[in-house]
């Protein structure tokens, strides 16, 4: 399916969401990298010592770090792991304003080993990596410098740039979530919910703010509009959730138990497409996009995808199988009549 949502929209912007949104998860090393990527991009940097890009990527995790767990609780982190060392430097790094010599001396070891060896790996593909490359490390050990590709410039400077950035920190809020002790339980084994007023995923634990709707699902639908499918380049006063069946459609499905207010049936779209669709029934089009949507985030690790799983258990479908969000889509729409 990876394959499948790269080959609809063949782009660096395609390969990046591929990276950030569809690989798995056990640290959140890879967040920070493409955020201070994405920065020393915009500038138009074609090349950046390895040194100027660990300060920004080791000050970003000793951020969230006081925020929420960096790391699968299932990782075991020895006195030498870089979050070992970013726990113990922060109080320094902070007061500083920048990494102190320990903490930067430790992401300029770990960063062309780990994250920066790793970042273009699909998940679970025996070793393929995403089409497009981003960078190159160069230069000894001693003086390590990183080149950014024509690849990276065109995401960071595209009319997307600001909806890529966006759903960078909306997977990061989900992915911290999942670390956190309890909460990220009460997720893989029940997902998330929607606050529709504040149109925020929320987890069910401590209906907690995760990450807003439009920013989580964004990236899925290769930032374009569910009902006209062009690209959501505005400010975000202009994007719109559409229910893609409409919420007053419920009164249709008598004893059906659909939940027309979940994740599944939410779609970001332009405001005016939104409000001239108003409470029509969706094309065949808008049903097309939003099914290839939502397989894509069936490919991305939980929560969203425990999500979707549970919405199509609960209609009698295994949560597993490709294409199974198109026969559930269909059946809604056939309910419908």
């Amino acid at each position: 399916m990876t394959v499948e949502f790269f080959r609809e929209e063949p782009t660096a912007r395609s390969s990046w969401r591929l990276a950030v949104l569809m690989g798995a998860n056990v640290r959140t090393y890879k967040f920070a990298l493409g955020e201070v990527l994405l920065g020393a991009a915009a500038e138009g940097r074609t090349d950046i010592l390895l040194r100027d890009l660990a300060k920004p990527y080791a000050m970003s995790l000793v951020e969230h770090l006081a925020q929420a767990p960096q790391a699968s609780p299932r990782v075991v982190a020895g006195g030498a792991d870089f979050l070992s060392v970013a726990r113990e430097e922060a109080a320094e790094s902070v007061g500083l304003g920048s990494p102190s010599e320990k903490l930067l001396a430790a992401a300029m070891k770990s960063m062309p080993a780990m994250v920066m060896q790793k970042f273009h790996n699909l998940r679970g593909d025996g070793g393929a990596e995403v089409p497009h490359r981003f960078y190159e490390v160069t230069g000894t050990s001693r003086e390590r410098v990183v080149k950014l590709t024509d690849h990276l410039r065109e995401v960071a400077l595209s009319e997307q740039k600001a909806s890529l950035q966006a759903e960078l920190a909306a997977r990061w809020s989900i992915v911290e979530t999942s670390f956190a002790a309890g909460v990220g339980r009460s997720l893989v084994e029940e997902g998330v919910v929607v606050d529709l007023e504040a149109l925020q995923i929320t987890d069910k634990e401590r209906r907690r703010s995760v990450a807003g709707v439009t920013e989580a699902v964004i990236g899925f639908q290769h930032g374009r509009c569910i009902i006209c499918a062009e690209p959501l380049t505005s400010g975000v006063d202009d994007v719109a959730v559409d229910h893609v069946f409409p919420y007053s459609f419920k009164r249709l499905l008598p004893g059906a138990d659909i939940d027309l207010d979940a994740i599944w049936n939410l779609a970001p779209a332009h405001r005016p497409c939104n409000g001239q669709k108003s409470n029509q029934p969706p094309t065949q089009g808008q049903l097309t996009r939003l099914a290839r949507r939502n397989e894509a985030i069936m490919q991305s690790p939980h929560p969203l995808k425990r999500t979707l799983q549970l919405t199509l258990k609960r209609h009698g479908f295994t949560g597993g199988r490709v294409g199974e969000w198109w026969d559930f889509i269909q059946e809604v729409r056939n309910q419908l009549g």
